[in-house]
């Protein structure tokens, strides 16, 4: 695989790979402008990345409910510390996502919805996903 390239962004691709036209781009970037790995500090690139009106202002309520899961899968598996990911605790993000997508619509025993679990460990699959191939730091609330 040849070394990353830059675009015109400041993002670096890793180039390489043979699709049915020939050589491609991979289409994973390599972000290399991060203080804390995503969020940029080119005021041209953090306009690509509208937290307010791209995220919360389109799912708040969505966002709520994965909020609540944290808050009680917290003092479910770690009673009296302060809020944080033990990471260590619950690794089967996917078999556990797809338990839940299989009761979306329904809410669990706890009284949270499901679908709300489930939106927790597919942001945990993408975050570790992050850390690993693109080499971001842990996420602060991570132990």
């Amino acid at each position: 695989m040849a070394g990353p390239k830059e675009d015109d962004r400041g993002i670096a691709w890793p180039v390489g790979g043979v699709g049915a036209q020939g050589p491609v781009q991979q289409i994973t970037p390599v972000i290399t402008d991060h203080p804390y790995h995503t969020l940029k500090t080119d005021s041209k690139l953090r306009k690509q990345y509208p937290l307010a009106s791209g995220l919360f202002d389109y799912f708040p309520d969505a966002l709520v409910a994965v909020a609540h899961v944290s808050w009680n899968g917290n003092n479910q598996h770690n009673p009296g510390e302060p809020l944080h990911w033990a990471r260590g605790k619950s690794d089967d993000h996917a078999d556990t996502m797809q338990r839940h997508f299989v009761e979306r619509g329904q809410r669990d025993a706890d009284g949270q919805w499901h679908a709300a679990k489930m939106a927790w460990r597919a942001l945990a699959i993408l975050q570790l996903l992050i850390e690993k191939e693109e080499g971001a730091p842990p996420a602060p609330g991570a132990k």
